[in-house]
């Protein structure tokens, strides 16, 4: 009886010092889901299953965000963008965009793009140097290999599961630079 009080009383200390625990949405759609298929209500627990899978997938576009590069010295970044959408759309696809401007009137936007059953298959493509250097031009930073088309927009591939693209009216060396600024090392753990 003791223990159950003082279990009892450190999971509200932990609610109340810490309210990430009080409500998890995702856990939450996942409890439900469960519960609804327990009582044999197959529809309302895949919908509580796709909703958590929608949640899951707006707080990975959120992680995207912190990892777009700050803007270059005499540019301007806009308030990035998020979407997540539902299995609907290609298995899912999770993006996060930012757009940069500069006094010229040049515009550059980095979109990181993730959950897309057509990254794999992009992947595969891009890893053939020969398929690749049809695109454009192969260039490295590091270890990381990115394509660089004749317009200077830039596309790579990270972990065979995200795509980083960097496309706009600003010069290509711009362009570049905003692409090498993504946090690889970051996105590839994700």
């Amino acid at each position: 009886m003791i223990f159950t009080r003082t279990v009892m009383a450190a999971a509200v200390a932990c609610l109340i010092v810490n309210p990430a625990f009080a409500a998890d949405d995702v856990l939450e759609a996942i409890d439900q889901a469960r519960s609804a298929y327990q009582a044999g209500n197959l529809a309302e627990a895949k919908q509580s299953l796709d909703l958590a899978s929608q949640l899951i997938g707006q707080k990975n576009a959120e992680g995207f965000v912190t990892l777009l590069p700050q803007p270059l010295p005499g540019w301007k970044a806009e308030k990035a963008e998020t979407a997540a959408l539902g299995a609907a759309a290609f298995g899912g696809v999770t993006s996060a965009s930012r757009r940069y401007t500069n006094d010229k009137g040049d515009d550059i936007e980095v979109q990181i793009t993730g959950d897309s059953a057509m990254i794999a298959p992009m992947a595969t493509f891009l890893a053939n140097p020969q398929f690749a250097g049809a695109m454009g031009k192969i260039v490295r930073f590091g270890s990381q290999r990115a394509i660089v088309t004749p317009d200077g927009d830039v596309n790579m591939v990270i972990s065979n599961k995200f795509l980083v693209s960097v496309h706009g009216s600003g010069p290509a060396d711009a362009k570049l630079s905003y692409a090498k600024a993504v946090d690889i090392a970051k996105l590839s753990k994700m």
